[in-house]
């Protein structure tokens, strides 16, 4: 039988016209639009199309047919007219949806596992300001704030060397580093100090970082860089600073890996360094032929707290923490030096943000918890708000390759965010070191090697992802359960996004025992004496209310289990405490816990006065019934009774049971062998306990005139092998009348 990769492999192999030889056969001859029976499309697609197996095609109307009717159900529509036939709208619409699905496929978001965390060795006594990967080494370089550069190892993040930094302009003890950004075309780093200055630094050098260009006389402190390189033409770069008194400038080189900056005067300084002093004000009046510059105050006169250059935009974007220019976007007018400048407001200001190149959002770090996407185009509000921190964010970043986003908070809280779906897909706590709230914490995220690098202060923590496998969901827990679906060939896991919420107890927490899906409806049960029921076209809602159920009240005690047969008949099973009930019994309750029709039994064996359903409980017993005569046909104890209830399921065939008990114990029954409980018993035997306590249905099972007839022989599987669960020569506890069975004949769905 074919399975759906195969109808998947049949619809990529036909070609345009295979579809317009598909399509004509819903035709007739008149021309005008007709269906088709499952029969007609098999035979006609088989005999026109040329291509695929009578299996393939079969598949897909039976695809095409689930689809109409889930959507006609959803939507409590008309949608489908004749059930059972499929028109040309219904496989388009069929196939334009498995499209759409496979898109979305493949932009699952994956959930990383990470490695066990790692606090590396670090030469810094200051806090780390910056984190920097050097693609030409392959090595990670780190500056902290009193100017001490340490270089790391690629591969394992071992301590490789550690350099400090010269500035003669101020005493060592006052040296103090905002930030630190790479000049990857031109193999330096630019380092911007509080005294006004950027240093231009080699990382080529047979020196130890030497200094080759120093940009003095700022008008205020840079506290931000940022450097962009235009990936056509190399030469022309980029870098931007943002200053502790609102402005943001922009340095546009254009010979940069000829010359940074023209060399106006000599060197003043000592023999020993080499470096061009640059003015900041000889820039600004334009007397560098391979550099100028542009600026803007829109945030005066709060810091800027990050800059960024936006080449796809021909725009650079910066931040503060001032509501009324949170962020602020400079246009550059093509072939002129003026800005054109557009302001975003938010409620407290932002302390980061990021910019993604495929998608063109920008993402903001805000001061009121929130993480928000952005329209660079669009300044009146956010497309959307990501909340879900309970402190402020103070570092955001995207994941180029995905559609994913990372932020991080002030109380150790990093969240991982789906960009489509707008969810937080991982949320990570609890691992990062204790420090104080004033913190100042650096984020660096390399995505090629899945790496994440946090700085605390002077630590320095590695968080690392393990290689990640081809699958399309991943779970942080265990998966407990799975469905597998017998139409689709496919395994759908219970640890996925909630689509719609049931208010099974009308607000209140209920023990909620069995879900039963029939066609048009879903039983809800575990808690009451009656089923409580959400009918399909309710669920156009995502919270959706229970429908009146007309079935009354059947049971004495609250319904546990169901089990359906077609066209309309329902089996319920339901709890019963003895105390209730008015008898004395060992034990204080009486429960059915699983109810099965047995495949393959349905019709044949319940004419003949066979069993066509079996049911399960208290005392480990497992029994057998007539659905159509009402009556047991047979029983056996499956499990020690000490072991309390007991689980089953029946196997498609109809042949094999498989039981269970809370110690873990599995057992297998034939209950096909020799045709058992296939005839019309005979004497079911009652025997005397040595006690004298008197129980019905205590012998074993008689389906012969006045002889008795063992149970199916089990094949068992233990979880502990001390425990002896031994079936035989056990005693039924159960009165059939306490087994709370009742049949409900016939039933609306």
């Amino acid at each position: 039988m074919g399975t759906r990769m195969e109808v998947a492999q049949l619809e990529s192999r036909m070609n345009t016209e295979d579809y317009r030889k598909l399509q004509s056969l819903f035709l007739d001859t008149s021309g005008e639009s007709r269906s088709l029976s499952r029969t007609e499309f098999i035979d006609l697609a088989c005999s026109s199309v040329g291509r695929g197996s009578r299996e393939e095609f079969g598949l897909l109307f039976d695809s095409v047919v689930v689809t109409q009717e889930h959507r006609g159900l959803l939507l409590d529509s008309d949608a489908v007219k004749d059930e059972g036939r499929v028109d040309w709208g219904g496989l388009c619409s069929y196939l334009l949806l498995e499209l759409s699905d496979k898109v979305k496929n493949t932009r699952t978001s994956t959930v990383p596992c990470w490695k066990p965390t790692r606090t590396l060795t670090c030469p810094h006594r200051d806090p780390v300001q910056k984190v920097l990967y050097l693609q030409s080494l392959g090595q990670y370089l780190t500056v902290s704030k009193g100017g001490t550069v340490g270089l790391r190892a690629g591969e394992d993040m071992s301590l490789l060397n550690t350099h400090r930094l010269q500035n003669n302009t101020v005493r060592p003890k006052d040296l103090w580093v905002t930030d630190m950004v790479l000049l990857h075309n031109v193999h330096k780093i630019a380092v911007s100090f509080t005294s006004k200055e950027v240093y231009f630094y080699d990382i080529m050098s047979k020196l130890d970082f030497s200094c080759k260009y120093k940009l003095q006389g700022l008008k205020f402190t840079p506290w931000c860089l940022d450097y962009w390189v235009d990936p056509s033409q190399p030469d022309q770069a980029v870098l931007t600073i943002g200053d502790i008194g609102g402005q943001v400038s922009a340095l546009y080189f254009t010979t940069a890996q000829i010359s940074l900056f023209e060399r106006l005067s000599l060197r003043t300084d000592s023999d020993s360094d080499s470096a061009d002093i640059i003015l900041w004000d000889d820039l600004v009046k334009g007397k560098h032929r391979s550099c100028y510059t542009v600026t803007h105050q829109a945030h005066k006169p709060a810091w800027v707290r990050k800059v960024c250059h936006l080449g796809s935009l021909e725009a650079f974007v910066s931040c503060s923490t001032r509501p009324q220019s949170s962020m602020v976007i400079a246009w550059r007018e093509k072939e002129s030096r003026s800005l054109r400048v557009t302001s975003f407001f938010t409620k407290r200001g932002v302390w980061d943000m990021d910019h993604h190149r495929g998608l063109n959002l920008i993402a903001t770090a805000g001061v009121d918890h929130q993480v928000l996407l952005w329209n660079p185009y669009v300044t009146s509000e956010p497309l959307c708000a990501l909340s879900g921190h309970t402190s402020p964010v103070t570092t955001i970043r995207f994941m180029q390759t995905k559609q994913q986003l990372l932020s991080y908070s002030s109380d150790k809280v990093l969240c991982l965010w789906d960009v489509s779906s707008q969810l937080c897909v991982h949320r990570l706590e609890g691992v990062f070191p204790k420090t104080q709230e004033d913190t100042h914490t650096c984020l660096f995220l390399h995505e090629e090697r899945q790496l994440l690098l946090l700085s605390f202060n002077s630590l320095l923590f590695l968080l690392e992802t393990m290689k990640e496998e081809k699958r399309t969901n991943s779970h942080e827990h265990p998966v407990t359960c799975v469905l597998y679906n017998s139409l689709f060939r496919q395994v759908w896991d219970f640890n996925g996004r909630c689509l719609h919420r049931m208010n099974a107890g009308m607000g209140r927490a209920v023990e909620i025992s069995q879900v039963l899906l029939l066609k048009r409806s879903i039983l809800v049960m575990g808690w009451e004496r009656m089923l409580t029921v959400f009918r399909l076209h309710s669920f156009s809602q995502s919270f959706v209310e229970p429908s009146e159920w007309k079935g009354g009240v059947q049971h004495r005690g609250d319904v546990l289990c169901a089990a359906f047969q077609p066209p309309q008949t329902l089996v319920t099973g339901h709890f019963l405490d003895s105390h209730l009930s008015g008898k004395e019994e060992s034990e204080n309750c009486i429960a059915v816990t699983r109810l099965l029709f047995l495949p393959e039994r349905t019709s044949t064996a319940a004419a003949t006065g066979g069993a066509d359903l079996v049911s399960c409980g208290g005392s480990g017993v497992v029994r057998l019934w007539n659905s159509l005569h009402s009556h047991l046909v047979g029983q056996f104890t499956a499990h020690n009774r000490d072991l309390g209830s007991i689980v089953m399921t029946v196997s498609p065939c109809g042949k094999y049971l498989v039981t269970a008990d809370r110690e873990g114990t599995l057992k297998t029954w034939d209950i096909q062998e020799e045709q058992w409980c296939l005839e019309t018993p005979g004497c079911l035997h009652t025997q005397q306990e040595a006690d004298g306590q008197q129980r019905a249905h205590n012998g074993q099972i008689d389906t012969t005139q006045g002889g008795e007839r063992s149970p199916p022989a089990p094949s068992e599987t233990y979880a502990d092998p001390d425990p002896d669960t031994s079936a035989e020569g056990e005693e039924v506890r159960m009165k059939d009348e306490e087994a709370g069975v009742n049949r409900r004949e016939p039933l609306s769905r």
